[in-house]
């Protein structure tokens, strides 16, 4: 090991790690997006974890896996293993739609292209690295490993598919966020222990401190230099963006953030957050304006059970659905001190929150469950927002709501009412724009129809329509494959023709 290196990035090549006067690599990481310093993006963390612990690390972003593999090559032999890493998003989805056709651009690639990756990212790497060096060890992690990490259902390939583990020749396979793991694992191959660690390492809940201690890390939030001039359009969308938590508990069926970030939130410290932004503003293309400050469900910030012995008991996959749990603490009052400070907070003017909220966690059908509900829609919609409230209804028909996980659509009516009295009051030209998933298991042609017709939607703007994707370790994918609702054993509806899948979406594009 070594002293953590001064040297702004990662090495990326053979120059870069001889300018550091390395010798020997500790552990290099082989990536398939592009090598962006930044905290949203997971073998970046990974890399700078290991690098803070005094590990020689280098990265490898989108290697060439068509040539003759000299990107595979290029720097050695690392003395404990190798990393592999698909992205951020599951390779398959990265490169396919929903019907099956590849995308024409990927946004975790300069300029877009897209064909910087492999389909299944993850298994042809390491078979690639293993072919090289048979007996260096290999780890892999990230979403795409973390979420194939049992046997599972495969939509592209449409058939049952073993552990990406034994696809993929693989060592050790580090499930969910892999901080702690990828530690675990250094140490281990280091001190000649690694035959007794289990070949799947899950990623344990981090404490607030131990969170603070991974997003302080010393992140440039730029692109490598050797993109320059060239455009990383996921970069663009998060680079003045701030992580509050990890985590959820809507346990929406159609949803893989609980298998892989966990059920239960782990949220920074104020104090962290707040000197992130003040670290932000020194950004150079910085203008004042932070994009989200957020996580998958921005409003869940400190939530959690009130008696912690009553959820180690717990059973139920959503904390929320199909009703709020008594023991669930939501208030809103820590996220909405945490704004006011960071609106305080010297160059910052205008703090946006573009993750996706929970309006069930302060609304029901009656209107809001408490003071703090309040007043935390009341500062989303006047102050945090760019006069467009996105909220994910994702249906309109119950029973399909139900299939989903999702509360009745009900309350997003409630909402919108809500919404709607409020603007009027402050006088704000402000719009609602709802979320909606086509295909999901249990939605049939005519519930698109009844869908496109409802009196609710009449003149309201419909942006993003997503055909539903059946993806690995969720209960909407199971239902998909079996045709049954595995809470009841009923048979469910599943539309998997491809052409009558596309149908069902077109309905979001007829005019209402």
């Amino acid at each position: 090991m070594t002293e953590s290196t001064p040297y702004s990035f990662l090495p990326t090549s053979k120059k870069e790690v001889e300018a550091l006067g390395w010798g020997q690599l500790d552990v290099i990481l082989f990536m398939g997006d592009a090598y962006v310093d930044h905290p949203s993006f997971g073998v970046s963390v990974i890399a700078r974890v290991l690098e803070a612990k005094g590990y020689k690390v280098a990265v490898v972003p989108q290697p060439n896996w068509r040539d003759d593999l000299r990107d595979f090559k290029k720097l050695g032999r690392p003395r404990l293993f190798f990393g592999v890493g698909a992205g951020a998003m599951d390779s398959m989805v990265n490169r396919y739609t929903a019907a099956k056709r590849l995308r024409s651009s990927d946004a975790y690639t300069p300029d877009g292209r897209p064909d910087a990756r492999p389909d299944r990212t993850t298994i042809v790497y390491t078979k690639i690295l293993k072919q090289i060096w048979p007996d260096v060890p290999v780890v892999i992690g990230g979403v795409e490993a973390s979420l194939r990490r049992e046997p599972h259902y495969d939509y592209w390939d449409n058939c049952m598919k073993p552990s990406i583990l034994e696809e993929s020749g693989a060592d050790i396979l580090i499930a969910g966020m892999g901080e702690k793991p990828i530690l675990q694992v250094a140490k281990a191959y280091e001190d000649g222990t690694a035959d007794s660690l289990p070949r799947i390492l899950m990623g344990p809940p981090l404490t607030t401190e131990e969170l603070d201690w991974v997003y302080e890390l010393p992140f440039t939030r730029l692109p490598h230099p050797r993109y320059k001039g060239k455009r990383i359009a996921a970069y663009d969308m998060i680079k003045f963006s701030i992580t509050t938590h990890r985590g959820c508990f809507g346990g929406c069926n159609f949803c893989a953030i609980t298998a892989h970030q966990g059920k239960q939130i782990q949220s920074r410290s104020e104090a962290s957050i707040l000197r992130e932004v003040e670290a932000l503003t020194h950004h150079p293309e910085f203008k004042g304006t932070i994009s989200d400050l957020g996580a998958p469900s921005a409003n869940m910030y400190r939530m959690g059970g009130r008696d912690k012995a009553l959820c180690a008991k717990c059973r139920r996959p959503s904390c929320l659905f199909p009703n709020l749990c008594r023991n669930l603490d939501h208030d809103h009052t820590p996220l909405l001190q945490l704004y006011e400070k960071v609106l305080k907070v010297p160059g910052v003017k205008h703090v946006f929150v573009s993750s996706g909220i929970r309006y069930d966690l302060f609304l029901d059908e009656n209107g809001f469950l408490d003071a703090t509900g309040k007043r935390y829609f009341e500062e989303i919609v006047t102050r945090h927002t760019s006069g467009r409230l996105k909220v994910a209804p994702e249906h309109t028909e119950d029973h399909v709501l139900a299939a989903m996980g999702k509360p009745s659509f009900k309350l997003f009516e409630r909402l919108e009412k809500e919404f709607r009295a409020l603007v009027r009051k402050r006088g704000l030209n402000y719009e609602i724009i709802p979320y909606f998933i086509s295909a999901h298991p249990g939605c049939t042609m005519q519930d698109m129809e009844a869908l496109s017709k409802h009196p609710a939607l009449r003149g309201v703007r419909t942006e993003q329509v997503q055909d539903f994707t059946p993806t690995p370790m969720t209960v909407s994918t199971e239902m998909f494959h079996t045709g049954k609702d595995p809470r009841t054993g009923k048979r469910i509806f599943v539309e998997r023709d491809i052409a009558k899948k596309q149908r069902q979406k077109s309905f979001f594009f007829k005019k209402r």
